[in-house]
């Protein structure tokens, strides 16, 4: 077995198989680097939106734990495919969706990160000013000084990302246990203020009605462990192929699970503001003195946990896009372009609304498309070969998932319009709002129509146009015919 590499090497591998002799974490790491790069203010922030469209503070924890839950118990069979395949979950996909149409899990990547780590700077930078403000008198309402805050982390995040996997283990192995002390101590610095009573009454909610709310609501909290989809295989594939599935899953579930710990502190502490749409200035303002210091160290480092697990795996996968570029300078590449985004959308636009509708989004494309893999994992018992998901990364043709020209129009055929449906069907104000969200009076059914959609289309085109029996492995096909 290979020496655990230094946290201070840069790390070199791309998305090339990593071989047996370096998969030397556990599913525990797994565990650590989810709940890690979730354990973050950007989580807070997510939470703070049932309080925000108007739901009681029970009502809130109610969608909160239903949205954790049903993400995660989603999310768990993704991290299935790393350590069968040794690669990322977009490269995985290519036994599904062809060797070049495995470029949609590269879309969805680049989705999520940009999303998620300009999330995670712009809430953090705002958190930093405020407490810069509050501590130092200094007046941060110019967007240069702001700006200089924003880089200052966003920089930060691309370094830790240039070192790679093992330093980035480490700051999530810190920050599992650093936010999640500091966001309990929040119950001894907020606990004489806050009453789980909190009822704003129905004229509060945002979407006129309870149910429609309350779905919204959820479906925002699902948001974040459904984000993880593209990226557990970053990490997986680094875990050993014949480590137990149960485990794999079953951390990884446990790890959302913990999201509860940051979710519920957003859904508290916002009851607790005087201006929710503010939710982060509010908080530095009601703080006491002992917990606004610390409040700088969870900004700090959730936005460094948050952003590194987002941006490491798209320069992953950017690189085997574009072969050209390494792991470093894809990494370097996308980063700069989301910064751009965050000046952008933190100064000019509404924060909020971006948010809400960035996460509508990777709702409605990725939740088919990781039905898809499920599906797909299940009928192929498991079994891939790690050398033909590689082929269009090496400038190859050829293999048993080139199907037609490296595309499989079976899963891209399901996955497409069950992706177009969840447009139609989704209402996530004020920025994405499809045509036909009120078909039931108001409430979104994006995510079940797109469930739905992709499983059956899929399974009916596995059947109609049965796949070569070479892409299945020794044990052969399950529930669907070859040919």
């Amino acid at each position: 077995m290979a020496s655990q590499p230094r946290v201070m090497e840069v790390e070199q591998q791309g998305i090339d198989t990593i071989s047996d002799r370096d998969r030397t974490s556990s599913p525990k790491d797994l565990f650590r680097i989810t709940f890690g790069g979730a354990n973050t203010f950007a989580t807070i922030i997510l939470g703070t939106f049932p309080i925000l469209l108007g739901l009681s503070f029970w009502q809130a924890v109610a969608a909160t734990l239903l949205g954790v839950v049903v993400g995660g118990l989603i999310l768990m069979p993704m991290s299935l495919f790393g350590p069968v395949t040794g690669t990322n979950n977009a490269v995985s996909s290519g036994a599904h969706f062809g060797v070049k149409g495995r470029l949609v899990g590269s879309f969805l990547s680049l989705l999520t990160a940009i999303a998620f780590y300009s999330i995670s700077v712009w809430v953090s930078g705002d958190a930093l000013l405020g407490a810069i403000s509050r501590f130092f008198g200094v007046d941060t309402s110019s967007a240069l000084f702001r700006g200089i805050i924003y880089a200052i982390i966003g920089a930060l995040v691309i370094m830790v990302v240039i070192y790679g996997y093992q330093f980035m283990l480490l700051v999530n192995k810190t920050v599992v246990y650093a936010n999640t002390v500091l966001m309990l101590a929040g119950i001894i610095a907020f606990g004489s203020l806050f009453s789980a009573g909190y009822n704003p009454g129905p004229s509060a909610y945002a979407l006129g009605s309870f149910w429609p709310t309350f779905i919204l609501s959820a479906l925002i909290v699902m948001g974040n462990p459904i984000s993880f989809g593209a990226f557990l295989g970053d990490w997986a594939r680094y875990i050993p192929a014949k480590t137990s599935r149960k485990s794999l899953m079953g951390w990884v579930f446990s790890a959302q699970l913990m999201t509860l710990v940051p979710f519920l502190f957003g859904v508290a502490t916002t009851t607790l503001v005087k201006d929710p749409a503010a939710y982060i200035v509010g908080l530095v303002e009601i703080s006491p003195a002992w917990y606004a210091l610390p409040l700088i160290v969870i900004a700090f480092l959730g936005g460094l946990s948050t952003g590194v697990t987002s941006l490491y795996g798209t320069g992953l996968d950017f690189s085997s896009v574009f072969p050209k570029l390494s792991r470093v300078q894809s990494s370097i590449f996308i980063g700069s372009i989301a910064f751009i985004f965050i000046l952008v959308g933190r100064l000019l636009t509404d924060l909020l609304a971006s948010i809400n509708a960035f996460i509508g989004l990777i709702v409605i494309f990725t939740t088919p498309w990781m039905i898809i893999m499920m599906i797909g994992f299940y009928v192929r018992r498991g079994w891939y070969s790690p050398e033909d998901v590689q082929v269009f990364n090496k400038g190859k043709t050829g293999g048993i998932y080139w199907f037609n020209a490296g595309f499989n129009w079976r899963a891209l055929l399901a996955w497409i319009p069950s992706a177009i449906l969840g447009l139609m069907f989704c209402y996530y104000p004020p920025l994405l709002i499809g045509p036909w969200s009120g078909a039931v009076g108001g409430i979104d059914i994006s995510l079940p129509v797109s469930i739905v959609s992709a499983a059956v289309l899929y399974v009916l085109f596995l059947s109609i146009w049965p796949e070569p029996k070479s892409a299945y492995g020794p044990k052969g096909s399950r529930l669907v015919r070859t040919k």
